[in-house]
């Protein structure tokens, strides 16, 4: 049974009890209030999800009820109660931010109707919040370093303006995370956020998915589609990997950057647009420019604020805290079981110089908590993953001894000349000045993995 709890607020005693009943007999937790006061009290008691108001409440008024209910309790529904003459205002209620009105006399199916559409609406809203907290959380930007508090810096002057954003940072970095966050503190954050990767997308149908198509405009284009321009109007567009759109597409960008406007696929009709654009590229913009792989013009017209994202490499201090996040995040979501890095384990992590950056080190973590069956994850399992391309922290007891690591560095020179010489062993011989007889023994007991050719092969 129900046992939500709703408010009813009406200065007629008869109002209270016949409503009252109603809504009692439906296994709803029922409150009355003769007056706006009384009313604001019973909300701070008992924080209903539901509240009938009376708009008109004799000297109250009930509008003016109405409007700190949606200031001090934004979550709490308000279905608002006219006669007659009062139907008018109980629309301007509706306008302020009442969800739904009923009539007096009362319709028994209408208040219960009315009374689950609000509660609907209200878990609606609630889920709403709740996966917004979620998103917030997984694209939050982890770090203590000083870049990346002069990066949270630059991005909370960029956020609250309508500048035009170019974020430039190398594959991982988290270049969408700093769109996202420049977003959410924008004034356009109760407004879309839609991305697009122009890398993932051919020539032939990045115009379509940025600017639409009218119906028949190729074979297949069966209905009209909105374009990621116009879906994005009112809030952000976030352009990433620019650097890989074609010329004739940043053209039509340009065009769009400066008259806001454009026209879809197939179509004559100029479709008018608000949008922020965030631009993101991997890439040397600026080289492109010297090659004319790029317009300058649309450069300097995304460039207005550019944010350049550090790479992890440029702050290991940072890494302890992501390893957290991450297991939490993990553990969470993929329903892994939590586990903690050694000590030794997390200073080697720091000393590695992660080509991936943080998308790198999350999907470590990831391989890490699946296939790692103990619950500390020691020094020994990262280098099973990661091999000698991560080098043991100081001090630590995995330093390899000298003969160890003298014949690692053996094996890799001999293995790195065997490949300039395309396996031929005896010019690797004679480049590195060992008798033949000698090296074929390195490479049989082990001290190089690379497969010889035939005396001869080139």
């Amino acid at each position: 049974m129900a046992r939500e709890t709703l408010l009813i607020v009406d200065d007629e005693p008869n109002i209270l009890k016949t409503l009252g009943d109603i809504l009692s007999d439906e296994g709803y937790r029922v409150q009355t209030a003769l007056s706006a006061g009384e009313g604001l009290r019973k909300l701070e008691e008992d924080a209903p999800e539901v509240v009938f108001l009376d708009v008109w409440l004799g000297p109250d008024d009930g509008l003016v009820l109405l409007n700190a209910i949606r200031e001090k309790f934004p979550r709490t529904q308000v279905i608002v109660m006219s006669g007659h003459g009062t139907i008018e205002t109980a629309v301007r209620a509706i306008k302020n931010g009442a969800f739904d009105y009923v009539e007096k006399p009362f319709s028994l199916d209408k208040v219960l109707i009315t009374v689950q559409n609000a509660l609907r609406q209200r878990s609606l809203e609630e889920e709403n919040q709740s996966l917004r907290r979620i998103v917030e959380r997984n694209y939050q930007i982890i770090g203590q370093s000083g870049v990346i508090r002069d990066l949270l810096g630059a991005i909370e002057k960029a956020g609250p303006t309508n500048g035009w954003v170019l974020i430039h940072g190398e594959n991982g970095t988290g270049k969408e995370l700093v769109a996202r966050e420049i977003h959410r503190l924008s004034p356009r954050n109760g407004q879309a956020f839609i991305d697009i990767n122009c890398a993932a997308i051919p020539d032939n149908l990045i115009e379509s998915e940025l600017f639409g198509y009218e119906k028949g405009a190729f074979t297949g284009a069966m209905t009209q589609k909105k374009g990621k321009f116009e879906v994005a109007s009112g809030g952000t567009l976030f352009l990433d990997e620019i650097g890989d759109m074609s010329l004739p597409v940043q053209a039509k960008v340009l065009r769009v950057l400066q008259e806001k406007k454009f026209q879809r696929v197939g179509g004559n009709r100029d479709v008018s647009v608000d949008v922020r654009v965030i631009a993101a590229s991997n890439k040397d913009l600026v080289e492109l420019i010297r090659k004319r792989e790029f317009r300058d013009d649309l450069f300097y017209r995304l460039n207005v604020i550019p944010i350049t994202v550090p790479p992890l490499r440029e702050r290991p201090e940072d890494i302890p805290l992501l390893l957290e996040h991450f297991i939490g995040e993990l553990v969470e979501h993929e329903g892994l079981k939590p586990k903690h890095f050694s000590e030794e384990a997390a200073d080697m992590l720091c000393q590695y110089s992660w080509p991936g950056n943080v998308r790198e080190l999350k999907n470590l973590v990831e391989r890490l908590l699946i296939m790692v069956p103990d619950p500390v994850i020691d020094v020994s399992a990262i280098r099973q993953m990661l091999g000698n391309t991560v080098s043991p922290p100081s001090g630590s007891e995995e330093v390899l001894p000298l003969r160890d690591a003298r014949e690692g560095f053996e094996r890799e020179y001999i293995q790195e000349v065997l490949r300039k010489c395309g396996g031929n062993v005896t010019r690797a011989s004679e480049i590195l000045r060992v008798d033949r007889t000698s090296l074929y023994r390195k490479m049989k007991s082990g001290t190089s993995d690379e497969a010889p050719a035939e005396d001869g092969a080139s």
